[in-house]
C-alpha cells in the first residue's frame, strides 16, 4: 500500500510539473496581456514637436523616458522621439497610418488649432470633390462602417438625409509630416489609438491573439460574421470604396480589424493599394512599444512560436526591451515594466 501511495505521488507530481513548464499559450493562465507603453517617432527636432503637442493637447507634458525625449499623456501612455538628421520617411506605405487623440470638444479644438496655424486636412465627400474638416459634416456611415460607397451617397442624396453636426473625426498635420486624429466629443483628453493598414486584417488580429495573448474584441464595428481561423482569414478587399476620406478617389473601409492594449486601440483597415506594406524602421512611425513584466517569460514564448526578432534583448533606458516584427512589418517592442 506504501509503496503505491509513493507511485502515485510521484505521477501527481510529474504532472504538475508538467503544466507548469508548458507553453503559456493555450493554457488557463496565460502571460497577461501587454500594456500599449509607447509610440516612438523619428524626429528632426524633438523639442519643437513636443511643443507642438503640449499646445496642442493641453493635457499633455513634457518628460523623458530611457534617456529620450517624450511626451506624456494623462492615460500614461508615452510618445518617444528619437532625433533623426533627415527628415523621417513617411512613405512607402508601412503598417502604421496615423495616430489619435481623444478631445472633450471636437469644435472648440478645431476652431483653437485652425487660429495656431494648424493645418487642418480636408475629408473629401464625393469622388467629384466637396470636402469637410470634421467627418459629422458630411453624411453619416451605415451598418457600422464610417463611411458610404457611391450608392450609399446616392441613397442619402435622394433620402435627404442631413449630417448629424457635433462631433466625429477630423485630421491635422503635425510635426515630421505626422497624420494626427482628432476625435470628439470625449469623456477626456487622452492619446486614444495608431491606426494601421495590414495584408490581411483578420490574419493579423489571429496573429495579435496567438503571439500576444490579447482577447478579440467583441461586437467590433467590421466584425466577421463568423470566428475566422487561419484558414478563413484572408478575406478580398471590398471592391467599394468609401467617403468621406483623405484621398479624393475615397478609401476601402473593409476588411477592417483591430486590437486593444490597454486602453489604446490599434485598429486596422485592408491596405490601400496591391503594393507590400514596408517596415515601419526608419519611418516616422518607427515601432510601437508594448509593455511586459517579464520579458524572458515573453522571449520564450515568442521564440517558441516563431515569431520573428527584429533585435535581441537589449538594454533600453534602466530596463530591458526585446523587438519583434508583426504580420505587416510593425516592429513591435516589447519593454519589461517592473
Amino acid at each position: 500500500m506504501k509503496t503505491r501511495a509513493i507511485f502515485l505521488a510521484a505521477i501527481l507530481a510529474a504532472v504538475f510539473v508538467w503544466w507548469g513548464e508548458a507553453p503559456t499559450h493555450g493554457q488557463a493562465n496565460p502571460l497577461p496581456v501587454p500594456g500599449f507603453h509607447h509610440l516612438h517617432l523619428n524626429s528632426t527636432n524633438p523639442e519643437l514637436a513636443i511643443a507642438f503637442y503640449v499646445k496642442e493637447f493641453p493635457s499633455t507634458s513634457k518628460t523623458t523616458w530611457g534617456g529620450q525625449p517624450a511626451l506624456k499623456s494623462p492615460n500614461n501612455v508615452l510618445v518617444l522621439f528619437e532625433r533623426v538628421d533627415m527628415p523621417p520617411a513617411t512613405q512607402p506605405q508601412t503598417a502604421v497610418w496615423h495616430f489619435g487623440w481623444h478631445v472633450t470638444n471636437e469644435r472648440q479644438a478645431m476652431d483653437r488649432m485652425r487660429k495656431d496655424g494648424v493645418t487642418l486636412l480636408p475629408l473629401y465627400t464625393t469622388e467629384e470633390g466637396g470636402t469637410v474638416n470634421i467627418s459629422s459634416d458630411t453624411w453619416p456611415g451605415s451598418g457600422g462602417v464610417l463611411g458610404l460607397t457611391r450608392a450609399g451617397i446616392a441613397e442619402a442624396k435622394a433620402k435627404g438625409v442631413k449630417p448629424a453636426g457635433g462631433a466625429g473625426f477630423a485630421y491635422i498635420r503635425g510635426p515630421d509630416d505626422a497624420m494626427i486624429e482628432v476625435q470628439g466629443d470625449m469623456p477626456a483628453e487622452r492619446f486614444n489609438h495608431v491606426h494601421m493598414f495590414q495584408e490581411d486584417p483578420f490574419c493579423a488580429q489571429l496573429w495579435y491573439q496567438k503571439h500576444l495573448n490579447v482577447a478579440l474584441p467583441q461586437g467590433r464595428r467590421g466584425a466577421a460574421a463568423t470566428p475566422r481561423t487561419e484558414e478563413n482569414c484572408q478575406v478580398p478587399r471590398s471592391p467599394d470604396k468609401t467617403w468621406p476620406a483623405l484621398e479624393v478617389d475615397g478609401m476601402y473601409r473593409s476588411p477592417s480589424a483591430g486590437v486593444t492594449f490597454g486602453d489604446v486601440g490599434m485598429n486596422w483597415y485592408v491596405k490601400q493599394s496591391d503594393r507590400p506594406l514596408v517596415s515601419t524602421r526608419g519611418h516616422l512611425a518607427d515601432h510601437i512599444a508594448l509593455s511586459v513584466a517579464n520579458l524572458d517569460a515573453w522571449v520564450a514564448k515568442l521564440r517558441g512560436e516563431g515569431v520573428a526578432f527584429l533585435k535581441e534583448p537589449y538594454t533600453l533606458g534602466d530596463t530591458r526591451a526585446v523587438m519583434i516584427e508583426g504580420p505587416s512589418r510593425e516592429a513591435l517592442e516589447l519593454v519589461e515594466v517592473k
